[in-house]
């Protein structure tokens, strides 16, 4: 069995690891796609049409995403992740495991999601955030284990989320408070 199958179009380039470790189903991308220098795909991996990276990437086993995903240079996206359409993770993105990300959602650099309630102390299982579709993260922007970060939802950068953000809404701060989304905010990314 081939450890990786990839699409029509697609451009790889060399110095990339396509199906790594030893996993029963091959990584597959769709049409399209350009994976740069750098980047390695586990196996048991499915990825949609369009998919483009940055240099350097990781993506780990049992992870699904979409069509038209952009993964910024050094973002690492931990397995057992599940990612929507039409997504941009900037550089230097962290996505660990447990993570679910809807549809049309942008992360801006160096934002950190967690999923590790009490690190090394406790074994409470892990839970990653859920970000619903449409929602925008800012840079650096840190997401504590399981919240949820509501349609539409803006996190502003710097913000550090500890209880889950309503749809339409901004989270901004130390730890995030909620405020009215200001009228550039309202409505949809402009990702599609």
């Amino acid at each position: 069995m081939s450890r990786f199958v990839c699409g029509e179009n697609c451009t790889v380039d060399d110095e990339t690891t396509l199906g790594h470790g030893e996993f029963e189903e091959p990584t597959r991308v769709g049409d399209d796609a350009t994976i740069r220098a750098g980047s390695i795909l586990y196996g048991d991996v499915t990825i949609g049409d369009e998919f483009t990276t940055g240099h350097d990437i990781l993506v780990r086993e049992a992870t699904t995403i979409g069509d038209d995903v952009l993964v910024g240079t050094k973002t690492v996206i931990d397995g057992q992740t599940t990612i929507g359409s039409h997504v941009s993770l900037q550089t230097n993105v962290y996505i660990p495991t447990e993570t679910t990300i809807g549809d049309n959602v942008f992360i801006g650099p160096s934002a950190a999601l967690t999923n590790d309630e009490y690190p090394i102390r406790t074994d409470n299982g892990l839970e990653g955030p859920t970000i619903e579709d449409g929602a925008s993260i800012g840079a650096n922007a840190t997401l504590l284990p399981g919240v949820t970060i509501g349609e539409n939802a803006f996190v502003a950068a710097g913000s550090v989320v500890t209880e889950d953000v309503p749809p339409n809404t901004l989270a901004v701060g130390t730890p995030a408070k909620e405020r009215p989304l200001p009228k550039p905010l309202e409505g949809a990314n402009q990702l599609v």
